[in-house]
C-alpha cells in the first residue's frame, strides 16, 4: 500500500510538471496561474501547493529535474549534474566523438528548448530565478572543463573559458537553428558546429 501511495504521489507530481510546462508554453510564464496548472493537471490548487510552494519552485523542478533527465545528465554531489557522454567526447577530442555528441544533442533540442525558453522568460518575472538557466549552463561548461582536465589538454587557466565559448556556441545554435536564416541545411550546420568545437577543444595536431 505504501508503495502504491508513493507511485500515485510521483504520478501527480509529474502531471503537475507536464501541465506547468504546457501552460507556460501556451500562455507564457507571467500569464500562467497556479489554478491554470492545477486545472490542466486535473487537480486543485490545494494539491498543487502540496507539491510546489509556488510557480517558481515548479519552474526550478523543470530545469533541475526534467531538463537534466531529457539530457541524460547524472547528478553528482560535487558538481551539480554531469553529462558523462559530453565529458568523454571532449576528453577524446576527435572529430568523430565530438560530432557524434553534437548530433545526439541536436536530437534532444526540440524537447529541451521549451524548458530553456520558459526558464529565461521566468527569470524576467521572478528575481530568484534569474540565475537558474545560467547555473544550468555553467554545469555544461564544467562538463567541458572536466573533459579537458581528463585529457590534460591546454593550459589549465584557459580550460574553463574554452568551455564557456563552446557552450555559448551550442546554446545559441540550439535556440535558433529552426528559425534563423543561415542559408545552410541542418546536417551541414551540425557539421560546422562540430568542426568549431574540435578547433576549440580538440588536440592542436588535428
Amino acid at each position: 500500500m505504501a508503495k502504491l501511495r508513493e507511485a500515485q504521489k510521483e504520478m501527480t507530481r509529474r502531471l503537475l510538471l507536464e501541465a506547468g510546462l504546457s501552460q507556460f508554453v501556451e500562455k507564457g510564464y507571467a500569464a500562467t496561474t497556479v489554478d491554470d496548472i492545477a486545472s490542466a493537471a486535473g487537480t486543485t490548487r490545494v494539491t498543487f501547493y502540496a507539491y510546489f510552494p509556488s510557480r517558481g519552485e515548479l519552474m526550478k523542478a523543470l530545469i533541475g529535474e526534467q531538463l537534466n533527465e531529457r539530457l541524460q545528465r547524472s547528478r553528482l554531489a560535487e558538481q551539480g549534474s554531469t553529462a558523462l557522454d559530453l565529458v568523454a567526447a571532449v576528453a577524446e577530442g576527435s572529430t568523430e566523438s565530438i560530432g557524434a555528441w553534437i548530433r545526439a544533442s541536436a536530437e534532444r533540442w526540440p524537447d529541451i528548448r521549451p524548458i530553456m525558453r520558459i526558464g529565461r522568460d521566468a527569470a524576467v518575472v521572478e528575481p530568484d530565478l534569474r540565475d537558474l538557466v545560467v547555473r544550468w549552463l555553467d554545469e555544461a561548461v564544467s562538463d567541458v572543463e572536466d573533459g579537458l582536465n581528463r585529457a590534460d589538454r591546454f593550459d589549465p587557466a584557459v580550460r574553463r573559458f574554452r568551455g564557456v565559448l563552446a557552450v555559448a556556441e551550442l546554446d545559441y545554435v540550439a535556440h535558433h537553428w529552426d528559425t534563423a536564416n543561415w542559408h545552410i541545411d541542418h546536417a551541414r550546420m551540425l557539421d560546422e558546429l562540430a568542426s568549431s568545437w574540435v578547433r576549440l577543444l580538440g588536440p592542436s595536431d588535428r
